[in-house]
């Protein structure tokens, strides 16, 4: 019969579950459970334990009965006459599936009808949704129900899985790293892969495995509000409340309440996250039907997270930047976040006083005794710069890094360690610190065995962003690498780190130095071109297509601004100011919702800058200056003298201050930014 053949290849595909089954046997022989409650997201393999289960009990001699929620009525009646042979004959077995589409039942189950159930049947209930907490609460059912949460297979019992549907061992590492160890996704994906495996040997789901995957799983949604709550969750590492805010302002804490309630959102003290495949389903499906949208809803995530890295708290500043790099998961020059589900594998820590004998230790094992002599010397001065790595299990302690803040060196320190020594020459030959500004050194020192495809790498990497974002008037960052390899070089040139052509050397150990000027590309600038490689699916990094900024010293800039006054009724003169690629502009510009040119951005700061000394009554005398020698356009500054009815020499005085308190104005904003006062 065609019964008996489909029954028994679904019986070579069962691979897995001995937990789960042992849990049954043990029911079915008296020594477990009267009710056994299975629950997981769709196609986790519910049916298929229970089918294993029917055959188990018929193997044993019991009688199985089978309710299946998806044709079932939902009544008690409807169920009774179902469930029947449960009360006539104690051996039974019942066998509920689907359950979540009788859901409302539940309460009539626990409290009516399981409880004349006869003692030595055995129930097992399956569906998408854990029981009510009134089971727990109830103490009677303390020792008669189980609880099992259905979960991925294993690493091995996938592999088995797919030997199963003969999918080739080529196609294998992607069929995986889409369907994990969920059952529904491994089948359905292997069907395709062993199909189209001969022509591609870079399998990828296509849109009809998307479709047919998220039928089965998430099914139809109340609204297009909860489907856009249920994609801002898929494209988010963790979604809390107020990122769902920010992404999608209305009806947040009504939405989050439900995505918390779906079988296949997790949550943690984070936030809530999918099921990975719920995830990649829902990411591919999106970007392939809009990807307007999709890029929209990623730009609103983005800049939510990237205020969140600016904003935390020191201790929290590894958590933030890794949510904000997970939108960038695809690109693997940055982060294995494969690598990372290991959460909390490393602790990082301030520097103590009592760690500085370890630090040399730990940098002495790793690159040498002159490099730990310069860690030692560094963490005199400058403790607080320094984080300490243990591993969480023992407390090992297994790598070190620093971020130097350097403002000025004395003698005594740029002796002592030639690669700050670099740095800090290449940054006065190339573009000094101006007043008030920083350049900063970071360094890293991990045990041999942590310093490659490790996950504490991560967390320093995390760290030197978080830093680079978070800085205050740093001009300079370096990054220093004892022989980097490919994969380094790689993951800070996207990140717009370049190398500079002086290679320090400590002993016979030479040194690589990666640079970036954030006065050139500031943080906002980096953070939005590396937002849009991404968006735009390119590979490479923020200085692709980013037009660096003039830095100028501040007579450079002041020289700039009284040219620039000069030529304020010629807009065609301004184009070629150095000023335009300032950060003053740049700054301006992106908040200009006009979006109109730097030149034009250019004449409407300097009208303003005049304009608004009229608003202190100590500075009206050097407005009335300003302003009928550059914004009249008076053709000589002795008719402009004449029409203010003031002596030459009184006017020049005027016009000489105004000109100086533009200049100190405009250069206090290209500092400290232009909401500075």
């Amino acid at each position: 019969m065609l019964g008996s053949r489909l029954e028994a290849a679904r019986e070579l595909a069962f691979v897995g579950r001995e937990e789960e089954v042992a849990i049954f046997n043990a029911a079915l022989y008296g020594g477990g459970c009267s009710v056994l409650y299975v629950h997981g997201p769709g196609g986790i393999g519910k049916s298929a334990l229970l089918r294993r289960f029917a055959h188990v009990a018929a193997v044993a001699g019991r009688s199985v009965s089978a309710v299946d929620g998806r044709t079932l009525e939902p009544s008690p009646a409807a169920f009774g006459a179902e469930a029947e042979l449960v009360f006539r004959d104690a051996d039974a077995v019942l066998l509920v599936d689907n359950f979540e589409r009788i859901q409302g039942l539940e309460g009539w189950l626990r409290d009516r009808f399981l409880p004349r159930v006869p003692m030595g049947a055995l129930v097992v209930i399956a569906g998408r949704y854990a029981p009510d907490m009134r089971w727990q609460a109830d103490p009677g059912w303390a020792g008669a129900l189980e609880v099992l949460a259905l979960r991925d297979l294993p690493a091995q019992d996938a592999q088995a899985l797919m030997d199963s549907c003969g999918v080739p061992a080529e196609l294998r590492e992607p069929l995986l790293a889409f369907a994990g160890g969920h059952p529904l996704a491994l089948l359905l994906g292997a069907a395709v892969a062993v199909k189209d495996g001969a022509a591609s040997r870079r399998w990828m789901p296509n849109q009809d495995v998307v479709a047919t995957l998220l039928d089965q799983l998430v099914g139809e949604l109340p609204s297009a509000a909860h489907r856009h709550a249920l994609e801002i969750c898929a494209h988010a590492h963790m979604t809390t409340e107020a990122l769902l805010r920010a992404a999608l302002p209305q009806d947040a804490g009504t939405l989050f309440r439900w995505l918390r309630r779906l079988p296949f959102v997790e949550s943690c003290s984070l936030g809530l996250f999918p099921h990975d495949v719920v995830r990649e389903l829902l990411e591919a499906d999106l970007r392939w039907r809009d990807p307007e949208g999709y890029a929209v809803m990623h730009d609103r995530i983005h800049a939510h997270l990237a205020d969140k890295v600016r904003t935390a708290s020191d201790a929290d500043v590894l958590g933030a930047v890794a949510a904000l790099l997970y939108l960038h998961r695809g690109n693997e020059a940055l982060t294995d976040f494969h690598r990372c589900r290991d959460e909390g594998e490393f602790q990082e820590e301030l520097l103590g006083q009592e760690d500085v004998g370890t630090l040399v230790r730990v940098a002495t094992a790793a690159e040498g005794a002159a490099s730990a002599a310069r860690a030692a010397f560094w963490a005199e001065r400058q403790p607080e710069a320094f984080r300490l790595y243990r591993r969480t299990e023992t407390g090992e302690p297994v790598a070190f890094s620093t971020w130097l803040r350097l403002a000025e060196l004395d003698e005594e320190e740029l002796a002592a360690d030639p690669v700050v020594a670099a740095a800090w020459a290449h940054a006065r030959a190339t573009t000094p610190l101006r007043a008030g500004e920083h350049l900063a050194v970071s360094r890293l020192w991990a045990l041999p065995q942590y310093r490659r495809n490790s996950s504490v790498m991560d967390l320093i990497q995390w760290r030197m962003i978080g830093n680079c974002l978070r800085a205050e008037r740093m001009a300079w960052s370096y990054i220093a690498i004892r022989r980097p390899d490919h994969a380094w070089v790689e993951r800070l040139r996207h990140y717009g780190m370049r190398e500079i052509c002086e290679q320090p050397r400590l002993r016979d150990d030479a040194y690589t130095l990666f640079v970036h000027d954030w006065r050139a590309v500031p943080a906002q600038a980096w953070l939005e071109q590396m937002n849009q490689q991404l968006v735009a699916g390119s590979a490479d990094g923020p200085d692709a297509a980013t037009e660096e900024l003039a830095v100028l010293s501040q007579t450079e800039f002041a020289e700039a601004v009284r040219k620039a006054l000069r030529q304020l009724t010629r807009p065609g003169a301004l184009a070629t100011s150095p000023l335009t690629r300032t950060r003053l502009i740049a700054e301006r510009a992106r908040q200009d919702p006009a979006g109109r040119d730097p030149a034009t951005a250019l004449g409407d700061l300097l009208r303003q800058a005049i304009d608004d000394l009229r608003e202190d009554p100590r500075s009206i005398k050097l407005h009335r200056a300003l302003s009928v020698t550059f914004l009249h356009g008076t053709p000589t500054q002795e008719l402009a003298a004449e029409q203010l009815g003031l002596p030459f020499t009184t006017y020049r005085r005027h016009l000489t201050a105004g000109i100086e308190r533009i200049c100190a104005d405009l250069w206090h904003r290209e500092l400290y930014g232009t909401t500075a006062s």
